[in-house]
């Protein structure tokens, strides 16, 4: 009960908690608002980790917990924007499977094999970053949109698209070298 009560991990429930607040207010088309949740939940992803760190309240749930809670909050309003017409469709199916693909895979190996490292790869991290910039433009130009804005819009898309299958092929590449070499119990 102690690692649920930690501060980095009430962090995270609080941003997987803005979940639901974020759809609505996209669905509602109040896109300020969705954007400022949007930024709040980055601010709460920011905050966990560099707490646990400073207060040193690292705990596995933590470990496991947050970047679950990353990329349901990802992956769900990526589902939103798409359904609302904002994301196309191609963006939205290959971050939504890559993302469904690798907890799935990552479960399986937890449950059946001795592998723990599902650390993201320096591709997935820039993935993720690519996938925070898009979103955050496509939020931002519902109400503010500058030139710069719309091109840091389309960049972004086109970024998360290219990272999003680079880095699922990598961390395919990664499961594979993991599961055939000594020492991994089955």
């Amino acid at each position: 009960m102690n690692d649920l009560r930690s501060t980095p991990n009430l962090l995270t429930f609080l941003r997987l908690c803005i979940v639901p607040f974020l759809v609505l207010a996209v669905l509602d088309g109040h896109y300020p608002l969705a954007f400022g949740l949007f930024i709040f939940a980055g601010v709460t992803d920011a905050l966990d980790g560099l707490v646990a760190r400073i207060l040193h309240q690292r705990t596995l749930l933590g470990q496991y917990l947050d970047p679950v809670v990353d990329k349901l909050l990802l992956s769900t309003l990526f589902l939103v924007l798409h359904h609302e017409e904002l994301i196309s469709r191609k963006v939205t199916v290959l971050v939504f499977a890559r993302d469904l693909g690798i907890l799935v895979v990552a479960a399986i190996l937890y449950a059946t094999t001795s592998i723990r490292n599902f650390r993201p790869s320096i591709f997935g991290k820039g993935n993720t970053l690519a996938q925070i910039l898009a979103l955050a433009a496509v939020l931002l130009s519902r109400f503010f949109s500058p030139a710069w804005v719309l091109l840091l819009r389309h960049w972004a898309l086109s970024a998360t698209v290219s990272l999003t299958v680079f880095s699922g092929f990598h961390y395919a590449w990664r499961v594979v070298r993991q599961i055939g070499s000594p020492g991994v119990a089955e």
